[in-house]
């Protein structure tokens, strides 16, 4: 266990935590900061855990600017039958950060180079400074002022939370100047913001049978909707083969989650538009605003590199437990579905959740795995049967199910294709099969 560039190990808390948070803030992947680990990489503990926590938090919320909130977890980690604590910290989009009493200056100013926390030079600073992002949705000036904050206060008091009279402040909701910013408006009772589920009666646009619009009232209560409508969606499917009953959901429920919250908190509302849910015979497409415009790199957004856009945003979903640790989401929807699954462009994001196609049916109802043989029914005939029942099927499937070598399954495939019978949607490894003459 050593430092690297993304790893830094402390034995106790020091005052040079702030240097080590604004070196992360600063780099473009993030970091991670271990109390309890020494620069040897051996665990020593912390006690007093809880005292530690707030201590740290108070550190990063009072002594850098600009703001860090939203960007970093603090969370108590069992190793070697002790106690250490992890500070996850997310790469920032207003650099560069520095220690709030030494201002923008080398003495404030730090970047992770190799392992170490190293100063940033005059130039580097006025650089970064001249990239900012200026357009962040907590710099925006609200249309309009007129805010109420019921429902958040609703779902703040549910956990245990009560909004003071400073709340938009220590949420913030409002600009430099004092003005409730764009984040208040999508956290308000009244908006003009909507998140749309549709639903389509086929594989396309052509025939729209649902048109839902959750909004229009506080984001939170928004995603609420949205959650809960593709729960009812996401149905059970059962299939019985000779051997067992087999019950799957259409989509990963835990994936499903991660993704929808993902939609939503890292949608670019700049552009003044929200995420879309698209429901179809064969497949969930969920589209956010802000590809590869805000990702830039992909290899590390599979990685789970937290950056978020919308900070105060994330701040707010945290705190009311929408959302776990920095930088889980992604390993969460990557433990059941490949990367393929992710579509991107340059100023739209999409996810497709290919569904399971087992239709629900009764024991009377259900095929078995192997279909009947008849005198006449060819090996064609058999794959053609088999993908009806089970459009998922892989080429090694079938040959294990009829017993036909990797060439004869291969060749009767690539003639059902010509011949206009069968049809490949999607990739080879998370696609389907669509037998043409199944409607």
């Amino acid at each position: 266990m050593t430092e690297t560039n993304r790893i830094e190990y402390k034995a106790k808390l020091t005052d040079t935590l702030e240097k080590e948070i604004v070196a992360f803030l600063n780099y473009k992947e993030g970091g991670i900061v271990y109390i309890g680990i020494d620069k040897d990489g051996k665990v020593v503990g912390v006690d007093s855990c809880d005292e530690i926590q707030l201590k740290i938090k108070d550190k990063l919320k009072h002594n850098i600017e600009p703001s860090c909130l939203g960007l970093f977890d603090v969370i108590v980690e069992g190793r070697d039958s002790k106690n250490i604590i992890k500070i996850i910290v997310a790469s920032g989009s207003e650099t560069p950060y520095y220690i709030k009493k030494y201002g923008m200056s080398p003495k404030g100013c730090f970047v992770r180079l190799g392992s170490a926390s190293e100063p940033m030079n005059v130039t580097m600073i006025e650089e970064l400074f001249s990239k900012r992002t200026r357009n962040s949705l907590g710099k925006i000036k609200s249309h309009r002022q007129d805010l109420t904050f019921e429902q958040l206060k609703i779902y703040y008091e549910a956990r245990g939370l009560n909004l003071n009279e400073q709340f938009a402040s220590n949420l913030e909701l409002l600009t430099e100047d004092g003005y409730y910013n764009y984040v208040a408006y999508l956290m308000s009772d009244s908006n003009g913001t909507s998140i749309k589920v549709a639903k389509y009666d086929g594989l396309n646009k052509v025939n729209l049978i649902e048109n839902n619009e959750y909004g229009y009232c506080s984001l939170i209560k928004a995603t609420k909707s949205v959650l809960d409508k593709l729960e009812l969606e996401n149905r059970t499917a059962t299939l019985i083969t000779s051997k067992e009953r087999i019950n799957q959901r259409l989509w990963n429920p835990l994936a499903l989650k991660e993704a929808v919250i993902n939609a939503i908190v890292h949608n670019d509302y700049t552009y003044e538009l929200s995420p879309v849910f698209e429901i179809y015979d064969d497949r969930l497409e969920i589209t956010s605003t802000g590809g590869l415009s805000v990702i830039k790199n992909q290899e590390k957004f599979f990685k789970g590199y937290s950056n978020p856009i919308n900070r105060e945003i994330m701040r707010i979903y945290k705190d009311l437990d929408m959302v776990e640790q920095l930088g889980s989401g992604m390993n969460r929807i990557l433990s059941y579905y490949k990367k393929d699954i992710f579509i991107f462009d340059e100023d739209f994001l999409r996810m497709v959740f290919i569904s399971n196609y087992d239709e629900i049916r009764s024991p009377q109802e259900t095929p078995q795995e192997t279909p009947q043989e008849t005198p006449q029914e060819t090996t064609r005939d058999k794959i053609i049967k088999l993908l009806k029942q089970n459009r998922k099927y892989t080429k090694k499937d079938l040959m294990r199910i009829l017993n036909k070598g990797d060439s004869t399954i291969k060749e009767h495939l690539t003639r059902l294709k010509k011949d206009g019978l069968i049809k490949r949607i999607g990739s080879t490894k998370a696609g389907y099969w669509k037998v043409l003459d199944a409607d």
